[in-house]
Protein backbone atom coordinates (compact mmCIF):
# COMPACT_ATOMS: atom_id res chain seq x y z
CA UNK A 1 0.00 0.00 0.00
CA UNK A 2 1.45 3.24 -1.15
CA UNK A 3 1.82 5.97 1.31
CA UNK A 4 -0.71 8.36 0.06
CA UNK A 5 -3.18 5.45 0.44
CA UNK A 6 -1.91 4.23 3.97
CA UNK A 7 -2.27 8.05 4.88
CA UNK A 8 -6.25 8.08 3.48
CA UNK A 9 -7.11 4.67 5.11
CA UNK A 10 -6.04 5.99 8.53
CA UNK A 11 -7.55 8.92 8.33
CA UNK A 12 -10.92 7.29 7.06
CA UNK A 13 -10.32 5.26 10.19
CA UNK A 14 -9.92 7.80 12.85
CA UNK A 15 -13.31 9.64 11.39
CA UNK A 16 -14.72 6.57 11.73
CA UNK A 17 -14.04 6.09 15.38
CA UNK A 18 -14.61 9.78 16.53
CA UNK A 19 -18.28 9.33 15.03
CA UNK A 20 -18.81 6.09 16.68
CA UNK A 21 -17.36 7.15 19.95
CA UNK A 22 -19.70 7.23 22.75
CA UNK A 23 -20.35 11.22 24.12
CA UNK A 24 -19.25 12.05 26.94
CA UNK A 25 -21.21 11.38 30.22
CA UNK A 26 -22.86 14.33 31.54
CA UNK A 27 -21.54 15.97 34.73
CA UNK A 28 -24.09 16.54 37.22
CA UNK A 29 -24.38 18.93 40.59
CA UNK A 30 -25.04 15.74 43.05
CA UNK A 31 -25.94 18.45 45.81
CA UNK A 32 -28.68 19.65 43.67
CA UNK A 33 -29.69 16.37 42.45
CA UNK A 34 -30.10 15.01 45.90
CA UNK A 35 -31.81 17.80 46.99
CA UNK A 36 -34.40 17.53 44.29
CA UNK A 37 -34.94 14.24 44.12
CA UNK A 38 -34.81 12.84 47.73
CA UNK A 39 -35.51 15.81 49.86
CA UNK A 40 -39.37 15.15 49.88
CA UNK A 41 -38.46 11.99 51.80
CA UNK A 42 -35.46 12.32 53.40
CA UNK A 43 -34.00 14.83 55.57
CA UNK A 44 -30.48 15.73 54.10
CA UNK A 45 -29.29 17.88 57.26
CA UNK A 46 -26.07 16.65 58.88
CA UNK A 47 -26.16 16.02 61.71
CA UNK A 48 -30.11 15.47 60.98
CA UNK A 49 -33.15 16.92 62.37
CA UNK A 50 -35.70 14.49 62.68
CA UNK A 51 -39.86 15.09 63.24
CA UNK A 52 -42.31 12.31 64.47
CA UNK A 53 -44.28 12.42 60.60
CA UNK A 54 -40.71 12.01 58.77
CA UNK A 55 -41.35 9.90 55.42
CA UNK A 56 -38.03 7.74 55.65
CA UNK A 57 -34.74 8.23 57.34
CA UNK A 58 -32.64 11.26 57.64
CA UNK A 59 -29.61 10.48 54.77
CA UNK A 60 -26.96 10.62 56.75
CA UNK A 61 -28.43 7.77 58.90
CA UNK A 62 -29.10 6.24 55.49
CA UNK A 63 -25.30 6.62 54.56
CA UNK A 64 -24.16 5.67 57.86
CA UNK A 65 -25.69 2.38 58.20
CA UNK A 66 -24.38 1.02 54.81
CA UNK A 67 -21.40 2.12 55.24
CA UNK A 68 -20.82 0.36 58.50
CA UNK A 69 -22.38 -2.96 57.61
CA UNK A 70 -21.59 -3.50 54.19
CA UNK A 71 -19.36 -5.77 53.76
CA UNK A 72 -16.15 -5.34 51.37
CA UNK A 73 -12.66 -8.06 50.81
CA UNK A 74 -10.70 -4.44 50.51
CA UNK A 75 -11.48 -1.01 52.22
CA UNK A 76 -10.48 0.44 48.52
CA UNK A 77 -13.55 -1.34 47.15
CA UNK A 78 -16.02 0.18 49.66
CA UNK A 79 -17.16 3.12 47.94
CA UNK A 80 -17.64 2.46 44.54
CA UNK A 81 -19.89 -0.89 45.96
CA UNK A 82 -21.22 1.95 47.80
CA UNK A 83 -22.29 3.53 44.87
CA UNK A 84 -23.85 0.17 42.91
CA UNK A 85 -25.56 -0.87 45.96
CA UNK A 86 -27.70 2.87 46.37
CA UNK A 87 -28.27 2.75 42.70
CA UNK A 88 -29.69 -0.89 42.46
CA UNK A 89 -31.57 -0.49 45.39
CA UNK A 90 -33.34 3.27 44.52
CA UNK A 91 -34.33 1.29 41.04
CA UNK A 92 -35.13 -2.07 42.29
CA UNK A 93 -35.50 -1.81 46.25
CA UNK A 94 -36.16 -4.92 48.65
CA UNK A 95 -36.59 -5.79 52.07
CA UNK A 96 -34.49 -8.60 51.23
CA UNK A 97 -31.45 -6.00 49.98
CA UNK A 98 -32.12 -3.57 52.49
CA UNK A 99 -29.61 -2.81 55.41
CA UNK A 100 -32.07 -1.66 57.66
CA UNK A 101 -33.06 -3.16 61.19
CA UNK A 102 -36.77 -4.60 61.22
CA UNK A 103 -37.99 -2.20 63.59
CA UNK A 104 -37.07 0.28 60.63
CA UNK A 105 -38.77 -1.18 57.92
CA UNK A 106 -41.85 -1.47 59.98
CA UNK A 107 -41.83 1.94 60.71
CA UNK A 108 -40.78 3.39 57.31
CA UNK A 109 -41.58 0.16 54.66
CA UNK A 110 -39.36 -0.61 51.46
CA UNK A 111 -39.19 2.66 49.71
CA UNK A 112 -40.74 2.57 46.22
CA UNK A 113 -39.11 2.02 43.29
CA UNK A 114 -37.31 5.66 41.63
CA UNK A 115 -37.80 4.02 37.92
CA UNK A 116 -39.13 7.18 35.88
CA UNK A 117 -37.98 9.38 38.52
CA UNK A 118 -34.07 9.22 38.29
CA UNK A 119 -32.20 8.11 36.06
CA UNK A 120 -28.76 5.75 36.69
CA UNK A 121 -26.49 7.76 36.12
CA UNK A 122 -28.07 10.35 38.25
CA UNK A 123 -28.44 7.92 41.17
CA UNK A 124 -24.42 7.09 40.83
CA UNK A 125 -23.81 10.86 40.71
CA UNK A 126 -26.15 11.12 44.20
CA UNK A 127 -24.55 8.16 45.53
CA UNK A 128 -21.25 9.56 45.23
CA UNK A 129 -21.82 12.70 46.74
CA UNK A 130 -23.58 10.70 49.60
CA UNK A 131 -20.40 8.65 50.50
CA UNK A 132 -18.18 11.77 50.56
CA UNK A 133 -20.65 14.00 52.16
CA UNK A 134 -22.05 12.22 55.01
CA UNK A 135 -18.44 11.45 56.12
CA UNK A 136 -18.29 10.00 59.71
CA UNK A 137 -14.94 12.22 60.23
CA UNK A 138 -16.41 15.03 59.18
CA UNK A 139 -19.81 14.58 61.28
CA UNK A 140 -17.29 14.29 64.30
CA UNK A 141 -15.94 17.70 63.77
CA UNK A 142 -19.29 19.06 62.95
CA UNK A 143 -20.45 18.12 66.22
CA UNK A 144 -16.93 18.97 68.09
CA UNK A 145 -17.68 22.54 66.51
CA UNK A 146 -21.17 22.56 68.00
CA UNK A 147 -20.21 21.77 71.21
CA UNK A 148 -17.24 24.35 71.27
CA UNK A 149 -19.88 26.97 70.53
CA UNK A 150 -22.59 25.30 72.78
CA UNK A 151 -20.07 26.17 75.55
CA UNK A 152 -19.91 29.67 74.76
CA UNK A 153 -21.46 32.56 76.26
CA UNK A 154 -24.57 33.36 74.51
CA UNK A 155 -23.10 36.61 73.11
CA UNK A 156 -19.90 35.50 72.41
CA UNK A 157 -21.65 32.57 70.11
CA UNK A 158 -24.04 34.74 68.54
CA UNK A 159 -21.03 37.28 67.77
CA UNK A 160 -18.79 34.20 66.18
CA UNK A 161 -21.75 32.86 64.10
CA UNK A 162 -22.90 36.44 62.33
CA UNK A 163 -19.36 37.38 62.13
CA UNK A 164 -20.29 40.47 63.85
CA UNK A 165 -16.58 41.62 64.30
CA UNK A 166 -16.13 42.05 60.31
CA UNK A 167 -18.34 45.18 60.69
CA UNK A 168 -17.68 46.21 64.28
CA UNK A 169 -15.21 46.30 66.70
CA UNK A 170 -15.46 46.91 70.50
CA UNK A 171 -13.39 49.86 70.83
CA UNK A 172 -12.72 51.28 67.50
CA UNK A 173 -14.73 52.45 64.74
CA UNK A 174 -14.91 50.18 61.91
CA UNK A 175 -17.30 50.25 58.79
CA UNK A 176 -20.18 50.53 61.63
CA UNK A 177 -19.55 51.90 65.40
CA UNK A 178 -17.72 50.69 68.02
CA UNK A 179 -20.39 48.36 70.59
CA UNK A 180 -19.28 51.08 73.13
CA UNK A 181 -20.00 53.56 70.71
CA UNK A 182 -23.71 51.63 70.50
CA UNK A 183 -23.70 51.97 74.52
CA UNK A 184 -23.13 55.16 75.01
CA UNK A 185 -26.68 55.76 72.80
CA UNK A 186 -29.00 53.27 74.87
CA UNK A 187 -29.50 53.49 79.11
CA UNK A 188 -30.27 50.30 80.41
CA UNK A 189 -34.07 50.86 80.78
CA UNK A 190 -34.08 50.78 76.60
CA UNK A 191 -32.66 47.24 76.29
CA UNK A 192 -36.17 46.44 74.23
CA UNK A 193 -35.36 49.12 72.06
CA UNK A 194 -31.75 47.94 71.49
CA UNK A 195 -32.44 44.38 70.83
CA UNK A 196 -35.37 45.36 68.33
CA UNK A 197 -32.24 46.99 66.22
CA UNK A 198 -30.69 43.78 66.53
CA UNK A 199 -33.69 42.16 65.26
CA UNK A 200 -34.76 44.05 62.47
CA UNK A 201 -31.70 46.01 61.65
CA UNK A 202 -31.44 49.43 60.57
CA UNK A 203 -30.81 51.92 58.53
CA UNK A 204 -29.50 55.97 58.43
CA UNK A 205 -29.57 55.50 62.06
CA UNK A 206 -25.26 56.50 62.44
CA UNK A 207 -24.42 59.66 61.45
CA UNK A 208 -21.13 58.89 59.44
CA UNK A 209 -22.18 55.37 58.65
CA UNK A 210 -23.46 54.50 55.42
CA UNK A 211 -23.54 50.77 55.72
CA UNK A 212 -27.27 49.85 56.85
CA UNK A 213 -27.64 47.50 59.12
CA UNK A 214 -29.10 43.51 58.16
CA UNK A 215 -31.79 41.91 60.14
CA UNK A 216 -31.22 38.89 62.04
CA UNK A 217 -34.44 37.62 61.92
CA UNK A 218 -33.10 34.07 62.85
CA UNK A 219 -32.17 34.98 66.14
CA UNK A 220 -33.76 33.89 69.29
CA UNK A 221 -35.29 36.18 71.21
CA UNK A 222 -32.92 34.80 74.25
CA UNK A 223 -30.09 35.27 71.93
CA UNK A 224 -31.07 39.06 70.81
CA UNK A 225 -31.53 39.73 74.60
CA UNK A 226 -28.08 38.41 75.54
CA UNK A 227 -26.67 40.22 72.74
CA UNK A 228 -28.31 43.52 74.09
CA UNK A 229 -27.49 42.58 77.91
CA UNK A 230 -23.61 42.66 76.92
CA UNK A 231 -23.20 45.64 74.98
CA UNK A 232 -24.75 47.98 77.72
CA UNK A 233 -22.52 46.29 80.07
CA UNK A 234 -19.94 47.83 77.96
CA UNK A 235 -20.99 51.08 79.58
CA UNK A 236 -19.28 49.94 82.39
Amino acid sequence: MSLAKTSLFLSITLLVIGCTDSKPKQKFNAQSLLLEKCSSCHNLDMPPKTSPDEKAPPMMAVTFHIRDFMKVNNPSEKKQKFIDFVTDYALNPSAEKSFCDKKSLEDYGVMPSQKGKVSKDELQAIARYMYDHYDPEKFMKLMQEQARLAALPTHKRVIEQKNCLSCHDIEKEKIAPSFKTIAKRYNVNQIDELSKSIKNGSRGKWEGFKLSMPPFKDLKDSEVKSMAEWILSLKK
